[in-house]
């Protein structure tokens, strides 16, 4: 009874798959579909009339239509047999005895008896497994990134440790498929059906991705603030996309070799927030602070101050106040090139007749004392 089925199923399969057909994209992919295999029409959507052809086996003759964005893998019992990464429409030859078709020149021999024969050796089933995938060539979308909690690193504009909490995205693409599907994607994403999407929770290959961009993040930040070409200023990150992609993309290659093992690359990342601890914080306020009194406008702010304080100072100090704003704008002419007011010159001695002169007329106005007045006088006279 074995054999008989086995007969049957040979020579059924030999004949559906002489069928040529016709291969796409499958319906209701996400746009973040890294990898997924193509489909014939006959079995996408109910559509065509061969819907009992096997689906290991791609008959020659067959077209695969090649969308935009996107490249055609080709694989033969396991191996990569083939790329093309451009767009348009393909026809499948395979010199394999499971693709000759009838009606694609293969004979009558070939194609129909020597198949069959082939096939009942192995049960009634192709002893071939062939395959088509479509590999994105896009920027995929939507892979994000997040800490739990802060990560620090060297920071070279502040020149010191700072440390944040930080989250956000970024775009990935597939640069060299090859490596991709040899060095990367499980076995289990190489079958009709079958979806490889790096947001998929479920994907394991996908979440190890994720933990190693964080793991990433602490250089990342570091080579982005370190270098002179970006100002190393930490507060452009948000700003800077491309710039810190590239960032992240040298760290991650640096430590897990994504571009030369997997063929994968970070393209572009988008940074939600980025939460500085505590002394982070205060160390951006005083480079805030500092910022402000650089350049004209922190001479202009110098000078009213200095100035609001010098009549402050004549208000309640009298010459004690003066001398003490003296000093200060001495300190502060020490900053940066920052300008400095002129202190006004010291007044010129008087001699000892006017002062006596003076102080005559203020105890007689009742001014002061006569003992104020006597010491005054001996003080001048130098007694």
């Amino acid at each position: 009874m074995g054999l008989i089925q086995a007969a049957v199923g040979a020579v059924g399969g030999v004949l559906a798959d002489q069928w040529k057909d016709f291969y796409t994209v499958p319906d209701g992919l996400p746009s973040t579909a890294a990898l997924f295999a193509a489909v014939p029409q006959g079995t996408n959507a109910g559509r065509g009339s061969n819907t009992k052809g096997s689906s290991n086996i791609i008959t020659n003759g067959s077209k695969i239509v090649v969308p935009e964005g996107y490249g055609l893998l080709l694989m033969q019992d396991g191996k990569i047999t083939g790329f093309a990464a451009e767009a348009g429409g393909y026809e499948w030859q395979s010199d394999d005895l499971n693709s000759k078709s009838i009606f694609s020149g293969g004979g009558l021999v070939e194609s129909l008896i020597k198949q069959s024969w082939e096939r009942f050796k192995f049960g009634g089933q192709p002893g071939s497994q062939q395959a088509a995938f479509f590999v994105s060539l896009k920027e995929l979308p939507d892979n994000r990134f997040g800490t739990q909690s802060e990560i620090y690193w060297d920071d070279g504009f502040l020149n010191t440790q700072v440390g944040a909490v930080t989250r956000g995205s970024y775009t990935l693409k597939i640069v060299d498929p090859i490596l991709f599907v040899k060095n990367f994607v499980p076995a289990s994403y190489l079958q009709s059906g079958q979806v490889f999407d790096f947001t998929d929770l479920d994907n394991a290959a996908a979440s190890q991705l994720f933990n190693e961009v964080v793991g990433s993040l602490a250089p990342a930040f570091s080579l982005y603030s370190n270098d002179p070409a970006k100002g190393n200023r930490i507060t452009k990150l948000q700003q800077d996309s491309i710039g810190f992609a590239k960032s992240l993309s040298d760290a991650v290659e640096n430590a897990y070799q994504w571009k030369s093992d997997r063929g994968l690359a970070i393209v572009k990342t988008a940074i939600v927030s980025i939460e500085y601890d505590a002394n982070t914080r205060e160390l951006l306020k005083t480079v805030q602070r500092a910022d402000a009194l650089m350049g004209s406008r922190g001479n202009s702010n110098l000078q009213a101050s200095v100035a609001q304080g010098m009549q402050s100072a004549g208000e309640n100090g009298g010459a004690a106040g003066m001398m003490g704003i003296g000093m200060a704008s001495g300190m502060m002419g020490g900053l940066g090139g920052l300008q400095q007011p002129v202190a006004p010159a010291a007044p010129a001695a008087e001699d000892p007749v006017a002062k006596l002169k003076k102080a005559k007329e203020m105890l007689d106005l009742g001014l002061i004392t006569q003992s104020d007045y006597d010491a005054l006088k001996s003080k001048a006279l130098g007694l």
